[in-house]
């Protein structure tokens, strides 16, 4: 039996959701309640001790972390082109998904963090960031189709994904990144992609539209 430990709201679980349901890959869905403090509970703690989500039972594993569930999943479900073998482009995905967890963390996702929960990070600071990575990303994509310069995609623009899209409700304006719009719709139309929730907040109260970029 394969079981997500989940939050709907998080990027960092929806890239998890995201990659099984591309792998075609049928998994249960446990909903972990922050608010309450279910994540600082013994249960919880026992499967990740940092009280972190999203976690991942497969059988008798579990594995902490979203990008290391990306990993994990692309080694032992998926096809070769997920996680390449090749040094020079599995290095590649490597450094896209440490982006995934430095500048995109404590970028868009932190932007949103801030207009969803009112956390308290410096928003010059954290809008700063996030157009000096979204700014990176679109000159890397104006001469390539995947993030890591591969021919198909891998678990890098999976990684990379959730935030950025999701990148308008924490105020980030996507339509000066045509390359990253096109990207985006290139991830949207894989065989068993599914998007991730959508809040009412930032540059997504105006308009629906806003998102269309390419």
């Amino acid at each position: 039996m394969r079981t997500l430990y989940h939050v709907p709201l998080s990027g960092h679980s929806h890239r998890a959701l995201l990659f099984l349901s591309l792998l075609g890959l049928e998994c249960s869905i446990t909903i972990i309640d922050i608010p309450s403090g279910e994540n600082r509970r013994p249960a919880h703690l026992a499967r990740n001790a940092f009280g972190e989500v999203p976690v991942l039972e497969d059988g008798a594993d579990v594995i902490a972390d979203s990008n290391a569930i990306l990993v994990y999943l692309a080694r032992k479900y998926g096809a070769a082109h997920w996680l390449p073998s090749d040094p020079v482009e599995e290095a590649e995905v490597q450094r896209w998904l440490s982006v995934a967890a430095g500048r995109i963390a404590f970028g868009p996702c932190a932007a949103r963090l801030v207009t969803l929960f009112g956390a308290g990070f410096n928003i010059d600071e954290v809008l700063t960031r996030s157009h000096q990575t979204l700014d990176v990303m679109n000159s890397q994509l104006e001469h390539r189709i995947w993030i890591a310069d591969t021919e198909a995609p891998t678990i890098a623009d999976i990684a990379l994904f959730s935030y950025v899209e999701r990148s308008p409700e924490g105020n980030i304006d996507l339509s000066p990144y045509p390359h990253i719009g096109n990207w985006l719709r290139k991830i949207e139309k894989l065989p068993g992609f599914i998007p991730m929730p959508r809040s009412a907040v930032g540059l997504e109260t105006r308009d629906d539209s806003l998102r269309d970029v390419s």
